[in-house]
């Protein structure tokens, strides 16, 4: 053989984009052909065509690869479908705000070229989420790209839409929405985030008409929002409520304008809070809507679409935003002496989720789908076990939020998303609802038909994706082939929005649940906990990460730093931990690589002692990160990695192959070489799904490899490599070379002189035929002359036990050891003295009292470290003496 050069540094940027680029060339990333094997199949969470990756894509995307890698590697027909989403709100915001900066408006432009230039910007921000997704090595299928608002998807969202009607479970009428005036539009109940904002509680008179003889004039009530007693129809009591009974009937004068309204009894009123009355606007908050219902009364809307005061207002409240108008209708109350006091409290503000202006409960007519017959069947599903969540806990929001479920608004005032699928007929009156545009209505065969302006909620076509994207409602090959799909991994803050609707879509329109597996990631944050965002400064990009440290170091870091239970707390520098791992890798397989000239391959080599200690590690690494990865543990899964190639093969197994490859056997050279060449051709393997790039580019440089390493088989569990009796020896072995090395460092050594060490087994230890056999490398690795073994302490030695031996080290020969004692006992003396004050201050009990917990843990952990430490020193100075 002849040695193979690697570049002496790493440097990913050499060779990521062309590996990239043959694992695409080459078709790596489509499933193989069926072979027997159970399919391995996930959707991507769509990325929005918004903006750019941030490092919470990085995650979700990260993660999946490591699965995708590794079962591909187990020789399963393995899909990832990629694709973006149109996100209809957030997109359509964007637009407007780039055409405002050029002093357009989109009702100038009109719909059919804004709908134009929405696609530009959506076609552009996909092409640069796509170099993204490739850039760190996403191994996806883009030949089954797919975008929300293509031509397949549109059909497939078109025919839910109309089977849904055909059902009854779409339907259409005037209620209370959310209403995001910024964005002129609906929102449903999940996209309203609710944040605890300062506000005020403004305690208001209003008149009795009529009052009865020696009863009171006037009622009190109090409200956050006194602009809205201008759409009051009514104030409740509760009707077990024996304080105002005697006002059954009575009616009120509204304040600020000309109308009356009345008094009414309704259970809904909490007796205890406040005086016991509410103000009832059904036009403008969802339980009022409720009350209104249940009495009949008149619902009067005080809001334009644009969040303005409107003309149901008097004269001198219209056109005002609602909260100017709110100081203005406290100052009028004020003149009128109806206005009573203003209480400072802190309340829940919905916000619209995307521009974050805050929503009005608003009346208008939109569209609706039923979600308690769908609800009942995803819990069902869920119930007989049939999905299952990691972590479990995410099961309790599942189904607390399937239970208390509510109706889905899923009309939007937009332009920017897929049309409903509903005509008006101007003769008849009739609504249309239809899979292909009618020419005429079916009802009177009128021509005068005028499609629905509204479009649907982005989700109502996200929550088709896990069988939209393979083809559905058409019965496709990659239908009957890849659904349902197996796991499906996404950030918990959407488990609303679209887990659970999914679910409840797959069993809806296919029978199925749309995947086996839920896995919840959490979310990515500064080191301070704080989520990243632009106006922090505290974001980290993705590409920024791969360009300056490598993609291989992005999901590495990210898996190895994972959990599943809380929020990622990561920063820039917290990648130099991925970026080293990949360049031991490099540098371990360079130095293996460098030493392979003049060697010949042997055909069946025997393996000694350590090279079936590596084989047992490598198939109990392999083991380990089967069952994390089986349970989305990525953490535990890199962690097994990075310990059995950094320590077990770098540290341990590649130094103890010295004893052979430094040999002058010629034919041991050979055989060593040739199984270090095969251990590491399987290390890679093994590391492949956390480090792709680096891995598939050495492997690429071996003797002997052949294909990619994205196709070589992941290493399996093979009883033959077991061996726990042996790995207890090298157990020992280690802990015997790291008692010399630390002695060693402790006395201050030279790493070049040798030192006689000897060492004696208790009785019952099982590996001293072990050592015995091994005597030369344990001598090569603990720096030693040689190894004897003895039956009792040899004079002027060290004593130092292990478990099941105890090791004797003749260090007064390579030391001066009145130097070396003088040294020591200054030492004992400082860590005596440290000793004494940490114990003083452990026994002030006020220290112990004020300080944080984990401070006080600190010092006892090092008061315990310091005694360990003084109580060595004093061994060494007795055994010196």
């Amino acid at each position: 053989m002849k040695a193979v050069e690697l570049a002496k540094a790493y440097d990913p940027k050499e060779f990521e984009d062309r590996v990239y680029a043959a694992w695409q060339a080459e078709g790596h990333f489509a499933p193989v052909a069926p072979n027997g094997k159970k399919p391995f199949v996930m959707v991507m969470p769509p990325p929005n065509v918004t903006g750019v990756l941030h490092m919470g894509h990085g995650l979700n995307n990260a993660m999946p690869d490591i699965l995708m890698r590794f079962h591909r590697m187990c020789g399963e027909p393995t899909l990832w479908v990629p694709g973006t989403d149109h996100a209809g709100i957030a997109t359509q915001h964007v637009v407007e705000k780039k055409l405002r900066a050029k002093g357009i408006d989109r009702r100038e432009l009109g719909r059919e070229k804004f709908v134009e230039e929405t696609w530009k910007v959506a076609n552009e921000h996909h092409d640069i989420i796509k170099k993204q997704l490739e850039k760190i090595g996403s191994s996806c299928d883009w030949s089954r790209e797919r975008f929300t608002l293509d031509d397949g998807l549109s059909k497939a969202v078109r025919d839910v839409f109309v089977t849904l009607y055909e059902r009854g479970l779409v339907y259409k009428g005037e209620y209370l929405v959310n209403w995001c005036p910024s964005c002129g539009t609906a929102l449903s109940d999940d996209e309203v985030e609710h944040a605890d904002e300062a506000g005020a509680m403004y305690h208001i008179r209003y008149e009795i008409v009529d009052p009865p003889a020696g009863g009171p004039k006037y009622i009190e009530i109090a409200t956050t929002r006194p602009e809205t007693l201008l759409g009051d129809t009514a104030v409740a009591y509760h009707p077990d409520d024996e304080r105002y009974t005697s006002l059954a009937g009575a009616m009120l004068r509204l304040p600020l304008t000309d109308r009356t309204i009345p008094m009414i009894a309704d259970a809904y009123v909490d007796r205890a809070f406040g005086t016991g009355l509410v103000k009832i606007t059904p036009a403008h908050d969802p339980n009022d809507f409720e009350v209104g219902r249940r009495h009949d009364l008149p619902r009067v809307n005080i809001l334009n679409p644009d969040g303005t005061m409107n003309d149901n207002c008097p004269a001198k409240y219209r056109g005002l935003k609602a909260k100017d108008a709110r100081g203005l209708v406290v100052e009028d109350l004020e003149a009128l002496g109806l206005f009573i006091k203003k209480e400072a409290i802190t309340h829940a503000v919905g916000h619209c989720y995307r521009c974050h202006t805050v929503v009005e409960p608003f009346l208008s007519k939109q569209w609706f789908v039923k979600m308690r017959p769908l609800a009942d069947k995803a819990l069902a599903a869920w119930r007989a076990g049939e999905i299952r969540f990691y972590p479990q806990r995410w099961e309790n929001t599942y189904e607390n939020w399937l239970t208390n479920i509510r109706d889905w608004c899923i009309s939007r005032q937009l332009w920017w998303g897929h049309r409903i699928p509903a005509w008006h007929c101007a003769h008849c009156g009739k609504t249309v609802v239809a899979r292909e545009d009618p020419l005429e209505c079916p009802f009177c065969k009128s021509t005068e038909l005028t499609q629905d302006e509204d479009v649907l909620d982005t989700w109502f076509s996200s929550w088709l994706w896990p069988f939209s994207t393979l083809g559905w409602p058409s019965e496709t090959a990659d239908f009957r082939k890849f659904y349902p799909t197996t796991t499906l991994l996404t950030g918990f803050d959407i488990i609303f929005f679209w887990v659970a609707r999914m679910i409840m879509a797959g069993l809806e329109f296919t029978g199925q649940v749309p995947f086996r597996d839920v896995c919840m990631t959490t979310l990515v944050r500064d080191k301070q906990g704080r989520k990243m965002s632009k106006s922090l400064g505290n974001g980290l990009d993705p590409l920024e990460i791969v360009d300056e440290f490598g993609a291989d170091a992005l999901k590495f870091t990210l898996a190895f730093l994972y959990t599943s239970t809380q929020d990622i707390l990561i920063n820039k520098d917290d990648f130099k931990l991925g970026s080293k791992f990949a360049n031991k890798v490099w540098n371990a397989s360079r130095y293996i690589l460098m030493n392979l000239e003049g060697r010949e391959f042997v055909a069946e080599p025997a393996l000694n002692d350590v090279d079936r200690w590596i084989y047992q590690r490598l198939n109990s690494a392999a083991v380990q990160i089967r069952e994390a990865l089986a349970s989305y543990r990525f953490n535990d899964a890199a962690g097994a990695a990075y310990e059995y190639f950094w320590n077990d093969f770098c540290d341990w197994y590649v130094e103890a192959t010295k004893l052979s490859t430094r040999s002058d056997d010629a034919a041991e050279k050979d055989r060593a070489v040739t199984v270090l060449l095969s251990v590491l051709e399987e290390s890679l393997a093994l590391l492949h799904p956390f480090l792709p790039f680096v891995t598939e580019e050495i492997y690429g440089k071996l003797p002997n490899a052949s294909g990619r390493l994205i196709a070589r088989p992941y290493p399996e569990d093979l009883a033959s490599r077991r061996d726990l009796a042996l790995d207890a020896d090298f157990v020992a072995l280690k802990e015997l070379v790291t008692i010399v090395r630390s002695l060693r460092s402790e006395f201050g050594i030279a790493p070049e002189k040798k030192l006689r060490v000897a060492v004696r087994f208790d009785d019952g230890f099982g590996g001293a035929e072990f050592f015995a056999r091994n005597a030369g490398l344990v001598a090569l690795l603990a720096g030693a002359s040689g190894v004897e073994f003895a039956a009792a302490k040899p004079s002027g030695a060290l004593a130092l036990a292990g478990r099941g031996f105890e090791a004797y080290v003749f260090a007064r020969e390579a030391v001066d050891a009145s130097q070396l004692a003088a040294r020591f006992s200054k030492e004992v003396e400082k860590e005596r003295q440290y000793v004494t004050r940490t114990q003083a201050k452990l026994g002030n009990e006020a220290f112990v009292a004020s300080a944080p917990a984990d401070v006080v843990e600190k010092e006892r952990q090092k008061l315990k470290d310091a005694e360990v430490r003084a109580a060595k020193l004093e061994k060494y100075l007795a055994d010196l003496a």
